[in-house]
């Protein structure tokens, strides 16, 4: 009888112990988002919410904000809202672009319609000017974080980093955007260099670092950021949107890459759309070396002209470009599915 309670007695000192260290080792696994997106232009930006929020929801990620990057289209944010509370993320804050000349002027998934219809999707903000001015947001939620903390994730266009770089300090915080970054960012995960690493060194140009106006920004910001800088370049190839076709009707994200994929190429769910921006999210969160690859020694050469291209040196700099393994495209296509489509399935 002694021998078993002493057995009993250390069996449940172990499990004390190992949950212990669980509870305290967890949260610092979980990584902390800020992401920067240009909703509305490709349906890849829903997807990429869709994903975020089901990683929030299983413990990997904390999504501390949301930027709404692209002004011209100022229906964005109705899409942002709605997605955040399909999933039960009610409170996650919101910043837009007031700039209604700047970004994709082309409402390409019907982002007015979908963010009016707040009977359908629940959404409470419409429009950019319901929720504070992107450079203003930034710096106080970057100020209210703990140093070398944040994941800056841009999956859209770079306006919105720009300034907040630039930005000079105010009531919000003593430091300026420079400095800001530097204290509280660890690292920035953009979408963005696609293809710049080549064996011809040829130079190319991508939607979200060139076209729209960015290209300014970008050539900023890729030569002044303070910390270490993740391109993400792949995804053309890691198809999404089917397993969406039997989520509910009322599923904002079903609903967008639906709206989206007849809008623009007279396509349906079944015939997918390409990852890009689920990719960089994937990248930001896991970091999973079953699908990526990431290059250290070299630099991103960045002209607004002539385009971009990967330079490799001998050590390593602040830049890392990151590309996809082979022949894992339909693996990482079928986990992307599976997860923007979970909430959907068992809501």
């Amino acid at each position: 009888m002694i021998c078993s309670l002493i057995r009993f007695f250390l069996v449940f000192l172990m499990a004390h112990n190992l949950f212990c260290q669980n509870k305290t080792t967890a949260p610092s696994s979980i990584k902390k988002i800020l992401l920067d997106t240009d909703m509305g232009s490709d349906c890849d930006d829903v997807g990429a919410l869709a994903l975020l929020n089901e990683y929030a929801n299983s413990g990997q990620a904390e999504i501390l904000g949301v930027v709404y990057s692209s002004g011209a289209v100022p229906y964005g944010v109705g899409i942002i809202d709605a997605i955040n509370r399909y999933y039960g993320n009610d409170s996650i804050p919101i910043g837009a672009n007031y700039d209604l000349e700047f970004g994709d002027p082309v409402d390409k998934m019907q982002a007015k319609k979908l963010a009016q219809d707040t009977i359908a999707f629940r959404n409470r903000v419409i429009r950019n000017t319901d929720v504070p001015e992107q450079t203003l947001f930034l710096r106080k939620l970057l100020a209210e974080q703990k140093d070398n903390s944040v994941l800056y994730v841009t999956i859209g266009h770079t306006q919105a980093l720009y300034d907040l770089l630039v930005s000079k300090p105010d009531s919000i915080s003593n430091l300026s955007g420079m400095a800001l970054a530097e204290k509280k960012i660890k690292r920035w995960v953009a979408l963005g260099a696609l293809n710049a690493k080549n064996p011809d060194g040829h130079y190319t140009k991508d939607w979200n670092f060139f076209f729209n106006g960015t290209a300014p920004h970008t050539q900023y910001v890729v030569k002044h950021f303070p910390k270490p800088v993740f391109f993400i370049s792949g995804g053309s190839q890691v198809m999404t949107g089917k397993s969406l076709i039997h989520t509910p009707s009322g599923n904002i994200v079903r609903t967008a890459y639906r709206d989206w994929l007849w809008n623009v190429e007279q396509k349906t769910l079944a015939d997918q759309r390409p990852s890009w921006d689920l990719v960089a999210v994937c990248f930001a969160v896991e970091t999973s070396k079953k699908y990526f690859n990431v290059t250290a020694q070299g630099y991103l050469d960045f002209d607004v002209d002539k385009g971009c291209g990967w330079i490799e040196t001998d050590t390593a700099t602040n830049h890392n470009f990151v590309t996809l393994k082979n022949g894992i495209d339909t693996l990482f296509s079928d986990k992307l599915n599976t997860l923007i489509s979970k909430r959907g399935n068992n809501p």
